[in-house]
């Protein structure tokens, strides 16, 4: 039996309080297999919180469906028990609010910043601009996300730098100063990089499919760079 399978089995038919029955499967299922645990929590907190997104503007688009299957990745013979999972959670009758708290308690590392939610909220980012925008709405729902998060705003702009708009502010993109001197800068650049490196993502529990994200912000991170150090050259 997949692990799609024991969740969905555990957690019953009803969909008044899914998220209740979702969190309480997932501590108690896996609860020998911690693993196991940290993928399906990221794995369902993406599922959850998209379908709980996909209320801010109103309509779910076929790219932003594509956008989702690129970050997350499921046999087909499992399509049913994870639509079963997108349908319970954009049903239930709890807000997005309730799912976004409950589901950091998952995570065995949460704190102000947390990397692994961090993780999150860059799939969210990735599915909301599928279409080509990122709705106000949409912003708004990811900002409150941060908040509930911990994310300090300069981490949150630092993380929406990235996805926003193409070309965006390089210093936010990086958190760091134009005022910075640029041995400053190359530190916090290695720093991230290392931080964000493929390796450290799979320690941290993220599936793997997660990758085509990875490599999206390394790219975000070094167009940052690159711009930067062109500007401090030609200064």
């Amino acid at each position: 039996m997949s692990f799609w399978e024991k969740l969905v089995n555990a957690i019953g038919n009803t969909a008044g309080n899914a998220l209740s029955a979702v969190v309480e499967a997932i501590r108690t299922v896996f609860e020998g297999d911690p693993e196991t645990r940290r993928k399906v929590a990221f794995s369902v907190a993406i599922i959850a919180l998209s379908a709980k997104m996909a209320k801010a503007d109103g309509i779910v688009s076929e790219k932003e469906v594509e956008a989702f299957r690129e970050i997350f990745e499921f046999p087909q013979d499992q399509a049913k028990n994870v639509a079963r999972l997108y349908n319970l959670a954009r049903q239930d009758v709890a807000g997005y609010e309730a799912y976004a708290e409950r589901l950091s308690t998952l995570c065995i590392t949460c704190a102000a910043n947390c990397t692994v939610l961090e993780d999150v909220l860059d799939g969210l980012f990735h599915i909301a601009k599928a279409d080509g925008l990122i709705h106000e709405n949409e912003l708004n729902f990811l900002s409150h996300i941060g908040e509930i998060f911990q994310m300090s705003e300069t981490r949150f702009e630092q993380i929406a730098a990235r996805h926003v708009s193409a070309g965006g502010d390089p210093y936010k993109v990086l958190g760091v100063s134009p005022s910075d001197d640029f041995p400053t800068i190359r530190r916090r650049y290695r720093g991230l990089v290392s931080e964000h490196h493929p390796d450290r993502l799979i320690s941290r529990g993220v599936p793997k499919e997660f990758h085509v994200i990875a490599n999206e912000r390394m790219a975000a991170l070094n167009a940052a760079y690159a711009a930067i150090e062109k500007e401090r050259r030609a200064a």
